[in-house]
């Protein structure tokens, strides 16, 4: 807590889904509320210089944790690759550059498994970043927060500057989007079920053929990392944030449906695309480097996703 004892701490993307969980670690280990900034969008435009230097100048951080990101599952990805990439580059290059004027204590930059090689050996190491084109359907997006890592090396090369890179896996858990346009396949699925329990429906249709693997880590496991690693860590390589769990869409679908209740069948459709093949990160850097560990399973946090969803919808939805 004495880490935290005095510091402004600005949290982009405090108001989402990461974020409000962010926030929520700080808040355990000591933080006061008047210590935690939220920029919220409609009143910083972190795309725009002069909004990113009137927010340092309001908030005045100590640190900066970016999480603000425009994401969404494959078929947001695929629709919107020029908006996915430009949003995010520029972004994050305004804002460390001009936190780089101004001078933080520790600047941490939050990156994304889709950075990584569409082919990656499983399970993912730090160092295979550069071997290789991201997946397709979410390669713009993935490497416009790629590009954070070259820029936090570049200017801690040049500048001493103090800026950390992480890399989480897919996350998951209560506050979840659960919107279809843009969630990703976690709340996709569990709204999938959850619907047509209610309507009586006999059967969900799921996106591609269950082949492919994914790793997922609770957002309370993610907040809690991401926070260690901000006390802890000091180092221009980057760490990888995961549960350290290969499943695959085909077994999680399975997972959802016996959880959720739903007595119907999926109907995959192999006309959609799987996305990358596998994902499964290696994480002992992370446990290593400042001893993190994920501790809520998958099963208990896909329980915990369903309970929030059903406690937050429309009841007329739920019958």
């Amino acid at each position: 807590m004495s880490f935290w004892k005095g510091k402004n701490i600005t949290v982009t993307g405090g108001a989402g889904f990461l974020g409000k969980a962010v926030v929520k670690e700080l808040q355990r280990r000591g933080c006061a509320e008047d210590q935690i900034f939220i920029p919220r969008s409609r009143d910083y435009d972190l795309r725009e210089p002069d909004a990113i230097r009137r927010m340092l100048k309001d908030a005045r951080p100590d640190i900066i944790i970016h999480l603000a990101a425009v994401v969404g599952g494959i078929g947001a990805n695929r629709d919107n690759p020029g908006k996915f990439f430009y949003d995010n580059l520029v972004m994050g290059v305004h804002l460390m550059e001009e936190t780089r004027k101004v001078g933080v204590d520790k600047f941490v930059a939050i990156g994304t498994i889709c950075a990584y090689p569409k082919f990656t050996p499983v399970s993912f190491k730090e160092d295979d970043l550069w071997n290789g084109y991201p997946e397709e359907t979410n390669a713009p997006y993935g490497l416009a927060k790629k590009m954070l890592l070259v820029q936090s090396q570049a200017y801690r090369q040049q500048y001493s500057f103090p800026s950390i890179y992480l890399l989480p896996v897919n996350l998951y858990g209560p506050e979840d989007n659960f919107d279809p346009a843009t969630s990703h396949v976690i709340p996709a699925l569990i709204k999938k079920c959850l619907d047509a329990k209610a309507a009586g429906e006999d059967h969900i249709s799921v996106w591609g053929t269950g082949a492919a693997s994914r790793e997922f880590l609770y957002v309370e496991d993610a907040a809690r990392g991401i926070v260690l690693a901000t006390e802890h860590y000091d180092k221009p390589e980057p760490v990888n944030l995961g549960a350290g769990r290969e499943i695959t869409i085909k077994e999680l679908a399975e997972m959802i449906v016996q959880l959720s209740g739903f007595k119907g069948r999926i109907e995959w459709d192999s006309s959609k695309p799987d996305g990358q093949p596998r994902r499964c990160l290696d994480t002992g850097r992370a446990e290593r480097e400042f001893g993190f560990k994920t501790r809520v399973p998958l099963e208990e946090g896909l329980g915990r996703a369903i309970k929030w969803y059903q406690e937050n919808t429309a009841p007329e939805t739920l019958h």
